[in-house]
This record gives C-alpha cells, structure tokens and sequence, in this order.
C-alpha cells in the first residue's frame, strides 16, 4: 500500500498516500463508533507528510478523543463519507481504510479501546488487543 488512492462516495474528495501504513488497527472506542454508525473504525495510520488531498475540500470536526487528546474527523461536506482522522499531537492521519479504492490489503494488526466495544463487535484474529490505546 505504499502507494494509495481514494475518496468520498460522490467523488467531489480524492486523497493519495505516497508511504506504507506506520500501523493497522481497529478502534472500537465510542466516538469511532458514533462516526462508523456503530462499527469500529477500520484505520491505517500514516505519516501527515505522506497523505495529499488531491480533489476538494473535506470539513473537518474536532472533538476530545476518549484519550483526552484533541482529534479532527474529516469527511465529504456533501456525501458524509468519513476520509481521515488526525490526533491533533501526533503527525499522523488515521486514514479510513473504506475509503480506499482498494481496502483489500487491509489486515489489522492492532484492535484498540476494547472496553467500549459492543457485544457484537468481533475482534481482527491475530491482532493484539487493548483495553484502551496501546500507549495507556
């Protein structure tokens, strides 16, 4: 996946990525799963410097993560397709992978704030597991 492509559903938002994802996870904490319509949020984490929004413009929402830490949820202003988050202390984007044109190659490595997952969440196999973020 060192090189990437992808966008919002209506096509007005298109990103590249020009690097191999740092890590892949799944987050199962709440606020992803306001923004997944329940589900975790399926992510690769890339460097800032290594993602480009190439068409548009995405709107951004900033919250507090349940890290405490501010994070930037960024989305297609007119279809409403979650593109990227960015934990405002960190130069990563947590790009989402359904946003790719191909999220095949997606295998989760990591699944994160387990303790806010739903009975019928299930966990990647293989991928190690916490409670909250790996670095709590």
């Amino acid at each position: 996946m060192s090189h990437a492509t992808g966008g919002c559903l209506c096509g007005r938002v298109r990103y590249e990525i020009t690097a191999d994802p740092i890590l892949q996870l799944a987050c199962y904490c709440r606020d992803c799963q306001y923004a997944g319509g329940g589900a975790p949020a399926l992510i690769a984490v890339v460097p800032k410097a290594q993602l480009a929004v190439t068409k548009g413009e995405p709107k951004t929402f900033w919250s507090k993560g349940d890290s405490g830490g501010d994070v930037g949820r960024s989305f297609c202003a007119d279809c409403g397709s979650p593109l990227f988050s960015e934990p405002k202390s960190v130069g990563v984007f947590a790009l989402k992978i359904g946003s790719l044109d191909d999220p095949s190659k997606f295998h989760p490595q990591f699944d994160i704030w387990m303790k806010s997952a739903q009975p019928w969440h299930r966990p990647h196999e293989g991928a190690a597991r916490f409670e909250e973020g790996p670095s709590r």
